[in-house]
């Protein structure tokens, strides 16, 4: 049985909105409680339905195109989506938008709690105004999911293909009657010996239905085993820091790494020969071997360092249409191994920051992610983003591209700090890299007293030397002669 206290942090984590967070000094959306006994009321129907799940990275990305329609007497603008309770604490990117008007923003979406033992849960998404009885809206519901691929076999030889299971339901889950749907899979090859029932197939994608008249909650198991022969990177923590300097219009950037690769582990010893001899004709390989950040054109002094020191391989190259660094770890990192660096590098602020036209305040416009681009992909489990502002820097605000998990005002003392900057701490979990589009807007008052404090300080403290030296030259420490 689960117990309670597991299921009450997941909810927790998951509790925040999907929609931007406008203001810092606004507590997060608690999440609603309802009865043990709660179901969905029937106020819905799904007229028809299409599921997407994409398996071509090491993560699985699923839309859901739906046409719903109001089946009550009343206006309603609620709308629940269901989850087991053993995949809910791995989903996220959870986005809920108007299909037939995609500028829109997305819709507030949320985990809601009642009984900690059900073995289904749900997200809540709220529509912006109530559906009118009789009423159709299609919504564009996107989501990831982590963790949910299984090496089958789980122990393969160094050159081996690697085979993942991926297990779902070919009746999408829902909370209402479903009148018609469809579930497509795309794969990244067209090498799947393994599946269940007998899906169409055309190429790479499989597709399960149509079904008619699927009552709410009911379920088909499925499965696929399909070749993958990539590695499964997951970032079990990225600590991001973003540190500003007004005076020297700077933006430094720092991240710290702790990968993992969830692909199928050796079977045997890991052989540096049989490696060598395949950098020659380059084939297919679970194991990751290199990493590519792209980082914004114009920057520079990147560096890269590892747990014992610079001691992989790094390379930066930078002009005016691109800025890439590459990383070669000093090991493959087959499945089951582990990988911590670090890197960095700085940016002119001019390109990140601006000034409001009037009053003391700055918009900062920075990537809530960026990081290493990889045709496989990359998963993260928790994401720490940490901005540190200028010393002085007060009333601030944010817009967060991501669902959070929290967020908080702290104070971060570096060197010639009085007070300590103001640092924005915001966390994020389960998020993958096609975040990386993404940008936080943070708002900040930074007063022309708080903007000299530091130099006022460092003139202070040079006067204080100089004085006390010249104090001390004045004294007279001679020994006097006998009268």
């Amino acid at each position: 049985m689960r117990s309670f206290a597991f299921v009450a942090a997941w909810l927790s984590l998951f509790s925040s909105s999907c929609t931007a967070e406008p203001n810092l000094t606004t507590p997060l959306p608690s999440h609603k409680i309802l009865q043990d006994n709660f179901k969905p009321p029937q106020v819905f129907k799904n007229a028809n339905l299409l599921r997407n799940i994409n398996l071509e990275k090491g993560y699985v990305k699923e839309t859901v195109n739906v046409v719903i329609e109001n089946v009550d007497a009343q206006g309603q603008d609620t709308y629940y989506i269901p989850f087991k309770a053993e995949v809910i604490g791995h989903v996220g990117g959870l986005e809920v938008r108007d299909k037939k008007d995609a500028e829109k923003p997305a819709l507030r979406s949320e985990v809601v709690e009642y009984n900690p033992y059900s073995p289904i849960q749900f997200y809540r998404v709220t529509l912006p105004t109530p559906l009118a009885p009789k009423a159709q809206q299609t919504l564009s519901i996107t989501y990831y999911v982590l963790s949910a691929l299984t090496p089958l076999p789980a122990l393969i030889k160094q050159q081996d293909k690697q085979y993942l299971v991926y297990a779902f339901s070919a009746y999408t889950p829902s909370a209402y009657l479903t009148q018609k749907q469809k579930t497509k899979i795309k794969f990244p090859t067209v090498d799947v010996p393994d599946y269940t029932e007998e899906p169409e197939r055309q190429g790479s994608t499989f597709t399960y239905g149509p079904y008619n008249n699927i009552p709410a909650g009911a379920e088909q198991e499925a499965s696929v085993r399909y070749e993958f022969t990539k590695p499964l990177t997951l970032a079990t923590l990225l600590e991001r820091d973003m540190e500003i300097s007004q005076w020297g219009g700077n933006l430094a950037t720092e991240e710290r790494y702790w990968l993992t690769n969830k692909g199928a582990n050796l079977d045997g010893h890991f052989s540096r020969v049989t490696w060598a001899a395949t950098q020659y004709y380059n084939p297919p390989s679970s194991a990751l071997k290199t990493l590519t950040v792209p980082l914004k054109i114009g920057s520079v002094d990147p560096y890269f360092t590892d747990d014992i020191g610079n001691v992989s391989t790094s390379r930066y190259r930078s002009n005016f249409r691109e800025a890439l660094l590459e990383l070669k770890p000093r090991y493959p990192v087959f499945g089951g191994w582990k990988y911590s660096f670090r890197i960095g590098w700085n940016g002119n602020l001019k390109n990140f920051l601006r000034k409001l036209a009037k009053g003391n305040g700055d918009v900062l416009k920075v990537p809530f992610l960026e990081g290493p681009k990889m045709g496989e992909g990359l998963s993260y489990e928790k994401v720490d983003l940490r901005v540190i502002l200028p010393e002085g820097a007060t009333n601030v605000m944010f817009e967060s591209p991501v669902p959070l998990v929290s967020s908080e005002i702290t104070s971060h003392k570096t060197f010639m700090d009085t007070l300590g900057r103001t640092t924005l701490k915001l966390t994020a979990m389960n998020m993958v890299d096609e975040a990386r589009d993404k940008d936080l807007i943070v708002t900040y008052d930074y007063p022309f007293t708080a903007a000299y404090r530091k130099p006022i300080t460092i003139f202070a403290g040079i006067m204080a030397v100089f004085l006390t030296a010249w104090s001390i030259g004045r004294l007279d420490v001679s020994i006097a002669k006998p009268s």
